[in-house]
């Protein structure tokens, strides 16, 4: 059972003038991908290129070549910052699979199932190794404290999850610290290292760092609902992995905690205790419908969309801030 969620009505939303005024950019930062995904180990390019490869928005890396333009970059060094950015990113992709024994990534199967744990891991570790490389090669102390401190706490968000997982007892609060770690962080710093190339006042810098932080929120709040509300056909993994997984996400927190005590019961029971049966991923879903929760969870993740369009204000207009407020409305309202 799939519910289509209520999206807000903006459902043409897209990041397409996003990606057109970004264009010419991020083909260098394609050309600097693969080419940094070489090695004379033959499994490190394969294990690579297989999620690389498989059609990601590149949402970060793009952010990353729009905020170097909205802050008047006009060098080269945003190209290699930006490719850092995404093997941060598919770093962080191959690692989660590893921990959340996931199956499916971006409709293929996940690297882990095709090479092994061990594999993912190290090239997930690789991938890290080489995005600081370029950030050593770019000069810049600013945007190397910007992606390593971002490095650690999106690790630091990662054992946090850990922590919750499969608690029920998971407040919304605490949630919200896991997913600014393990998932906004990197949004942060891909629309921060821009400024900091341009040595721009501390004012847009935070600005900047604003907007993705509250986009990234967003961003992984719309990915919590879908996961029980969307097709699987076009978010490129199985509905209910969240359930399956026994991943206390939003739109469980809101529905345990507005529940009955046989309700509250039926969440220790498929989560903490993994004990589910054929058609208890219906039943999660009717829950949730039930108390709005996945309706509530697209209102929050609208929220924190809006603070990030506040964020931009501090911007003259243009057609890449323009670019940038479509950005938003895409990410909340998204079905895939």
């Amino acid at each position: 059972m799939a519910v289509v969620i209520p999206f807000s009505p903006a459902s043409d939303a897209s990041i397409d003038r996003l990606v057109e005024l970004t264009n010419a950019d991020m083909a260098r930062v394609n050309t600097e991908i693969l080419s940094r995904t070489g090695s004379e180990v033959t499994m490190i390019p394969e294990v690579a290129n297989h999620l690389i490869s498989s059609g990601g928005k590149r949402l970060r890396p793009l952010l990353t070549l729009a905020m170097a333009s909205l802050t008047g970059y006009a060098g080269d060094h945003h190209i290699k910052l930006a490719a850092a950015v995404e093997f941060m990113h598919t770093a962080t992709l191959l690692h989660d699979d590893v921990v959340d024994e996931s199956e499916m990534r971006r409709g293929r199967p996940a690297a882990r199932k095709v090479w092994g744990n061990e594999a993912s891991v190290l090239v997930g570790d690789f991938l890290l190794g080489q995005a600081f490389k370029m950030m050593v090669e770019v000069g810049s102390l600013r945007a190397l404290e910007i992606l390593s401190s971002a490095a650690a706490v999106i690790a630091e968000g990662e054992v946090m999850q850990l922590g919750a997982a499969k608690n029920t007892a998971t407040t919304e609060d605490e949630y919200l610290a896991v997913i600014r770690a393990k998932t906004a962080e990197l949004f942060a710093a891909a629309c921060e290292v821009g400024p900091a190339l341009t040595q721009r006042p501390k004012a847009e810098a935070a600005a900047c760092r604003s907007f993705g932080m509250n986009l990234g929120i967003a961003f992984q709040l719309v990915d919590d609902a879908l996961d029980y509300g969307g097709k699987s056909a076009k978010l490129g993994k199985n509905i209910g992995d969240d359930f399956r997984e026994g991943k206390i996400t939003l739109p469980v927190v809101l529905s345990f905690r507005r529940g009955s005590e046989s309700e509250r019961a039926f969440w220790t029971r498929a989560l903490e205790q993994g004990e589910t049966g054929d058609n208890d991923l219906d039943t999660a879903v009717g829950l949730m419908i039930k108390h709005r929760a996945l309706e509530d969870t697209i209102k929050r993740a609208q929220h924190y969309g809006a603070i990030a369009r506040d964020a931009l204000a501090l911007f003259p207009a243009s057609e890449m801030k323009q670019a940038l407020e479509e950005a938003v409305e895409f990410c909340t309202a998204r079905t895939h």
